[in-house]
């Protein structure tokens, strides 16, 4: 395949006849981070999930590996191998890690089932060490792992990350933007919406400022990690050396 993974184009979407996504444009290369920041409201979480199929956008078009998938359902979205971490309400607190990683496997033909899993228990020893306490029973840091398990158990090559450290301690904001660093070495390309911008920035190859819903600025994750004009608008304050 030749072009971007993932390529957005003028996307215009909103909530009851609101627009929150006025135009906005994105591109996403394979094997890439890409890091959407920008003010409360700006739209971010908006667009992934207009790219998710979660809702219909009013205008513009989302292609994905070559084909316009603009609309298109998540479920089927999921199986053409592009996948969504939400902020919230992304594991099933009630059943075991195990049964959580069983039931995101769903769409795996059977047959690699049990091997997918088997894969994501590797990659991720504290749920593996945890598989049959529920969900709701872990901590914060460990509740994202099992939701980016569940979203990786699916065997995806892009993965959309909504927001994955908020509400998350220090320690857990470790954890987690060092698992987002190795699954994207492990060849999965990744668009993360993030809050915590520098920690977004500082990962990404490719970073978009979005403002009011438009594209505000776009550049490689250090340029806009070290822009002073960006600094002071976006990221509250100088820019560190």
């Amino acid at each position: 395949m030749s072009g971007p993974l993932l390529e957005v184009t003028e996307l215009v979407a909103g909530y009851d006849d609101l627009p929150v996504l006025r135009g906005v444009s994105l591109r996403a290369g394979a094997e890439e981070i890409v890091a959407v920041i920008g003010p409360n409201g700006a739209g971010k979480s908006t667009l992934l999930k207009a790219v998710h199929g979660l809702l219909p956008p009013s205008k513009g078009s989302v292609r994905f590996r070559g084909e316009d998938v603009t609309g298109l359902r998540p479920d089927r979205l999921t199986r053409l191998g592009l996948n969504l971490v939400p902020q919230l309400d992304n594991v099933f607190p009630t059943l075991s890690v195990q049964e959580n990683l069983q039931v995101s496997a769903l769409p795996v033909p059977r047959a690699r089932r049990r091997a997918a899993i088997e894969a994501l228990l590797e990659l991720f020893p504290v749920l593996r060490a945890a598989r049959r306490k529920p969900a709701g029973s872990l901590s914060g840091g460990q509740r994202k792992l099992l939701a980016f398990a569940r979203a990786l158990v699916t065997q995806p090559v892009l993965l959309l990350l909504d927001e994955p450290s908020a509400g998350l301690s220090p320690q857990a904001v470790d954890l987690v933007f060092g698992t987002i660093a190795e699954i994207n070495e492990r060849g999965v390309s990744i668009v993360i919406v993030e809050q915590n911008a520098r920690r977004a920035l500082a990962i990404a190859h490719t970073g978009y400022v979005l403002d009011m819903g438009r594209n505000a600025h776009t550049g490689s994750g250090a340029e806009l990690l070290n822009d002073p004009r960006l600094n002071e608008l976006y990221l509250g304050g100088a820019a560190r050396t």
